[in-house]
């Protein structure tokens, strides 16, 4: 694929354009706060158990009150991984807190290369609905025309769903847009769609159009 070839770039959201610094220190020291001693290991494997949950059901944070829920139930999957004595609803906000996102590398810079060439550019994620806000404390917001997550769109990828949703905002025909993600049901949802794939990071992507 060229430049001259698209008119439209999707983005995946985690593991593509944003990255997760690690939790575990925040969360240890959460609970000991709480009077709960538990390793690192053990939070990290809480954690791992509780992005499971989240990954199978992060398209039911709709909107403030069923994100709510979403979130109260993550949280009580991580604790009860802990046999942790506190209450989810309690934990939510030292949870929220521990979870601290960053643009992925290089990715800030292929995203404006792409606006430089005049692309349209939406993301189009498997994430509940706080994502618009979680970009825009990102400084990334700005970048993209649409944001599509798997809540709005009512379905996870690789549902092509969101993707076919994203392409109706930018006015984008799925011949002339390429998708970029770091997982299978990226790669199987942009083909449902109609669209091409290039597998992350975003800047390799970017320089595989040049």
């Amino acid at each position: 694929m060229r430049f001259a070839d698209l008119e439209a770039v999707t983005v995946d959201g985690f593991g593509t354009l944003v990255e997760l610094e690690s939790p575990v220190v925040p969360l240890v020291q959460a609970l000991s706060d709480r009077s709960v001693d538990r390793s690192p290991s053990d939070v990290e494997r809480a954690f791992a158990a509780e992005a499971a949950h989240y990954r199978l059901h992060a398209h039911e944070g709709r909107d403030a009150e069923t994100l709510a829920g979403l979130r109260r139930d993550c949280v009580a999957v991580f604790l009860r991984d802990l046999a942790a004595p506190v209450e989810p609803d309690e934990f939510v906000d030292a949870f929220l807190t521990a979870l601290v996102f960053r643009p992925a590398p290089g990715a800030a810079a292929a995203l404006a290369a792409m606006r430089s060439r005049g692309l349209k550019l939406a993301v189009v994620s498997n994430w509940d609905c706080s994502l618009p806000e979680r970009l825009e404390k990102l400084g990334l917001h700005e970048q993209f025309d649409a944001v599509v997550t798997s809540a709005e769109a009512g379905a996870p990828k690789p549902d092509p769903r969101a993707f076919r949703l994203a392409l109706e905002r930018l006015g984008a025909r799925a011949t002339r847009a390429m998708h970029v993600g770091d997982e299978e049901a990226d790669e199987r949802g942009a083909v449902a769609a109609g669209m091409h794939f290039a597998p992350a990071p975003l800047s390799a992507a970017v320089e595989g159009l040049s």
